[in-house]
């Protein structure tokens, strides 16, 4: 264990947030760290919208399900992936762009790469983070409010501010279910796995002050029927070809 791994380890979603703002100092200095990050051949497909105006993040909150800290964290970045660029090189060279899913699989995981970077060292600073996923509940009103370009795709938003709590550390699966040798193991074993797990996550729920659950509850309501379908039909109007 060195400090890097110690750090990694105390990461926590901190969903409560003082007053004190974000020095923009340690905004760029973030943002240079997530540049840093390994990308796709160069190509960079990323961006990250700082939201600033306060009537525009009150007007988020309810976007993405009633999640006041999008509005109360110290700074809210809204993570895209990008390749804006990558049409206007094509433009500029008087091609036609004609990447596909690739391209958005890139940008996908290019910003998802440059997003944990900058929240790391936003950690490494002392502040806290939560990733805001609920923005994508309603992405063609976020895209309203913010006249997004072609060739950008809103991704996932990103609070970060002091935090004005100390959360319990949510337990993750056991290490023998995510690193395998060789061979991935049978169905079997993994459901037994995932059992024993599902103790340890319940006892985490009772402690956090919620109702008992196991976490094959959670996923099982989250993936027995399709969420956020129109997604596809919204990322094609900003460009991205997915088939």
């Amino acid at each position: 264990m060195n400090d890097t791994i110690a750090l990694l380890h105390r990461h926590r979603s901190v969903r409560h947030y003082t007053d004190a703002p974000v020095l923009p100092e340690h905004i760029e200095a973030a943002v240079l760290a997530g540049q840093a990050a390994s990308t796709s051949s160069a190509v960079q497909a990323y961006s990250v919208l700082q939201v600033n105006d306060p009537a525009v993040r009150e007007a988020i909150v309810p976007l993405t399900g009633g999640q006041t800290k999008v509005a109360n964290s110290g700074a809210f970045f809204i993570i895209c992936g990008d390749v804006r660029r990558h049409r206007l090189a094509c433009e500029m060279a008087n091609k036609a762009y004609e990447a596909r899913l690739e391209a958005f699989l890139i940008a996908a995981t290019d910003a998802s790469f440059f997003a944990q970077n900058m929240v790391v060292a936003f950690e490494s600073l002392g502040y806290g983070i939560c990733y805001i996923g609920g923005l994508r509940n309603q992405l063609r009103e976020v895209d309203k409010l913010l006249n997004l370009p072609e060739g950008t795709y809103p991704l996932y938003g990103l609070c970060v501010g002091v935090p004005a709590e100390a959360p319990i550390a949510r337990p993750r699966l056991p290490i023998a279910s995510v690193l395998f040798q060789d061979s991935f193991p049978d169905d079997d074993t993994l459901k037994k796995q995932m059992s024993a797990y599902n103790e340890d996550y319940a006892k985490y729920m009772v402690a956090r002050g919620a109702p008992a659950r196991g976490w094959t509850d959670a996923i099982v309501k989250g993936a027995s029927a399709p969420r956020r379908a129109y997604l596809a039909d919204y990322y094609a109007t900003k460009g991205a070809d997915l088939s």
